[in-house]
């Protein structure tokens, strides 16, 4: 598959991006593979990545000064669209006070109770600086309160690259895990058990086994990591029964849901309320932020209150926080999630109806602001393996197709579109208009 990827993927040629590829070959010399997170590199699409001079509402800028409709959106965070004039003014506000304390402040409190007002399931919430600052650090507090080693989680879910979670299945549902990284400790891997999602008998036969060794389920409950893919009906109730039964902790990793298709976690929408919950993303307003919350029996281990100890010099960064604070209010204005997602649904619907002109077969798969566009003949797409058998080469055909165009998605098969706020009506019709032209030249 991999090498199929990259004869069709010489097929489509980006133009244009002069610029981009000259600065793409300066950060090689002094950054390893020349961005500084490694999807970035363009490497699954074929081409060089571009370098992004400004962005706004819905729109980024290249260094070629080439403008893209963006469902990138920084990878989630930006709900509001690029460079919010609530969100910069409220960052403008507080710099002008001090980038940086080392200290407590107010604005710190101001999120943390907007946090647990929206999550019945967070008592009290510990900030930190990233996703997977958050989740190491949430990982860490169960195995204490439990006094146990092993944790499970799902095929295709990505919870960050702390070692723990760089770990996929061996050669069965029961064997323990191998690491996906060079540098993960084999006796670190071992720890951790991988399933598939949505398998409900998997997880049962895991817990049959090892049940009263698992500190803690960790799971997105909408994984966004190997393209978006829905829980089935029942499976995320199962979980938390399965959980409470064994006295495990089930963690919500909710970086991208999290106030993304309400305001609140999917675990509300859900009803499936977690020990532990991981947040990022949204709560940061474009500024790195991540955090973990949770009933207040367990969060009190965390120093000082208790002794699992977790820290950081920038946690609470007063930037971070008044840019959070200024966004979640913005997301408390009424109907502002229903029409969002009303025009992703209406988006999703003309986008499969010019795939189904031209007899291309695909699945989107969609719920809220975000969607993902499967290559597939499959009827749907449920799990880890069934999105790699996804026909790679065509999306990166597409992806340069559209960039070609004016229309900037992620650069993989296996991550997320989404839709904010800025994206008016005709920010949609015009994206529909470019992907009706690329798709006039792709090869089916």
């Amino acid at each position: 598959m991999r090498e199929s990827a990259r004869a069709s993927a010489r097929e489509v040629i980006v133009t244009g991006t002069e610029n981009s590829a000259r600065l793409f070959k300066e950060a090689q010399k002094y950054i390893p593979g020349g961005v500084n997170s490694p999807v970035r590199a363009f490497k699954a699409v074929g081409t060089e990545p571009l370098f992004i001079k400004k962005a706004y509402g819905c729109r980024v800028v290249d260094e070629d000064d080439n403008e893209y409709i963006d469902f990138v959106g920084s990878w989630g965070p930006l709900i509001l669209g690029h460079a919010h004039p609530r969100i910069v003014e409220a960052v403008e506000l507080a710099a002008r006070k001090g980038t940086s304390f080392g200290a407590p402040c107010a604005a710190e409190i101001e999120l943390a109770r907007m946090i647990t007002e929206a999550f019945p399931a967070i008592d009290t919430v510990r900030m930190v600086n990233s996703g997977t600052e958050a989740a190491l650090s949430a990982v860490r507090l169960a195995r204490a309160y439990t006094g146990r080693d092993k944790i499970v989680k799902f095929e295709g879910c990505y919870h960050g690259h702390g070692d723990s979670f760089l770990i996929k299945a061996g050669s069965g549902l029961m064997t323990a895990g191998v690491a996906d990284s060079p540098g993960v400790p084999e006796d670190l891997a071992r720890h951790t058990l991988t399933v598939p999602y949505n398998d409900k008998s998997a997880a049962e036969k895991i817990f049959a086994v090892y049940g009263k060794e698992i500190a803690a389920v960790i799971v997105e409950p909408v994984p966004g990591n190997m393209g978006l893919v829905l829980p089935e009906e029942g499976f995320l109730p199962m979980l938390r029964d399965i959980t409470g039964a064994y006295g495990s902790l089930l963690i919500f990793d909710e970086v991208i849901t999290g106030f993304r298709l309400n305001y609140g976690g999917y675990q509300n929408i859900a009803g499936v309320k977690p020990d532990l919950t991981v947040l990022g993303k949204i709560i940061g307003g474009g500024l790195p932020v991540g955090a973990y919350g949770g009933r207040r029996e367990i969060m009190d281990m965390v120093a000082p209150a208790g002794d699992v100890y977790q820290a950081g010099t920038l946690s609470g960064n007063p930037l971070a926080m008044a840019a959070g604070t200024a966004g979640l209010k913005l997301l408390r204005a009424d109907g502002f999630y229903e029409k969002i997602a009303e025009q992703t649904r209406l988006y999703v619907r003309e986008l499969k109806n010019l795939f189904e002109a031209r007899k291309i077969a695909v699945v989107i798969n969609f719920t809220g602001s975000m969607f993902t566009v499967f290559f597939s003949d499959k009827k749907y797409i449920n799990n880890y393996q069934s999105a790699v058998s996804c026909d790679t080469a065509k999306f990166a055909n597409y992806f340069r197709l559209l960039l070609n165009k004016g229309v900037y998605i992620p650069p993989s098969q296996f991550e997320l579109s989404f839709i904010s706020s800025a994206h008016e009506d005709g920010d949609i019709e015009e994206a529909l208009k470019r992907t009706d032209q690329a798709l006039n030249l792709f090869n089916n």
